[in-house]
């Protein structure tokens, strides 16, 4: 396996480990019986609980970019250190982006997200 799809299922694990802690985020402020129902009126999710829902979110959108450029790659036989490079900057990038939102962390958060992109920008360079 290459690494470009190693660092893709650490990165869908990485996906679940935040989805657990968004789950007892909202947990801790809305309570299982309101999350356990249809959601209809869920309040908004405050302070880390809030990040960590949002981070969550962020990283499912730009997962899914990843995944296929990744994919795409290793289908087409184009993966070389550029590739791996830029599976290594997404996978840190993003967990990097995961705790840095979690402790609120503004303007270093955006640039760890930036650090994500240019790691799809460098596999998708490959494909061109």
């Amino acid at each position: 396996m290459t690494i470009d799809l190693q660092l893709l299922v650490w990165s869908a694990a990485l996906a679940l480990v935040q989805m657990f802690v968004a789950v007892i985020g909202a947990q801790s402020q809305v309570g299982l019986p309101v999350l356990a129902g249809n959601r209809d009126d869920l309040p908004r999710l405050t302070g880390w609980a809030g990040r960590a829902q949002r981070a969550h979110l962020n990283l499912l959108e730009s997962l899914a970019i990843f995944a296929i450029v990744v994919l795409v790659a290793n289908a087409a036989g184009r993966t070389n250190a550029t590739t791996a490079l830029g599976a290594q900057l997404f996978f840190w990038g993003r967990l990097a982006y995961a705790i840095v939102y979690l402790i609120g962390l503004p303007w270093i958060r955006t640039l760890v997200w930036a650090v994500s992109v240019a790691g799809i920008l460098l596999v998708f360079s490959q494909l061109l």
